[in-house]
């Protein structure tokens, strides 16, 4: 199945739980589904080196990103028996405990649901050109590993 149109999955600031709800809601008459599965990446106030995490800063190469973002789409559609895919990503200053990083899979079955679910998450965090800033609460800040 061809999703030819390239979707933004940038956010700017953290994700708002009506987004998500909303996503949610647009399904619940949905008769062919039968399983979501949703990821949610929230920012962890991690300690390091004895300072603690208060904000990652996330910034991208938009277009590049856009781009492969769109050939993982395609291919999740191609290997998974999925009905829909929602993908949202954060941009600029997300603070401890707020969202950054949505996904939501909707097929007939679960087992469809979770594993394309499973594998968009890795591919985003593995092949996106997206970077993170961890700011610490004393406003010193390092990059980001991607985990």
């Amino acid at each position: 199945m061809k999703h030819n149109n390239m979707k933004n999955i940038f956010y700017q600031g953290s994700i708002p739980a009506a987004l998500i709800a909303e996503s949610i809601e647009h399904h619940h008459t949905q008769k062919n589904i039968g399983g979501h599965s949703i990821f949610l990446g929230q920012i962890r106030a991690d300690e390091k080196d004895g300072k603690k995490i208060a904000a990652i800063e996330y910034m991208a190469y938009e277009q590049m990103a856009l781009e492969k973002m769109h050939k993982i789409r395609e291919a999740i559609f191609e290997n998974y028996p999925i009905i829909c895919m929602h993908v949202h990503h954060s941009l600029g200053k997300i603070n401890a405990g707020e969202i950054c990083f949505f996904v939501f899979t909707s097929a007939a079955h679960r087992k469809a649901a979770i594993d394309a679910c499973t594998e968009i998450v890795e591919r985003i965090k593995t092949e996106l050109p997206i970077w993170g800033k961890e700011f610490f609460e004393d406003e010193t800040y390092q990059w980001k590993e991607n985990k």
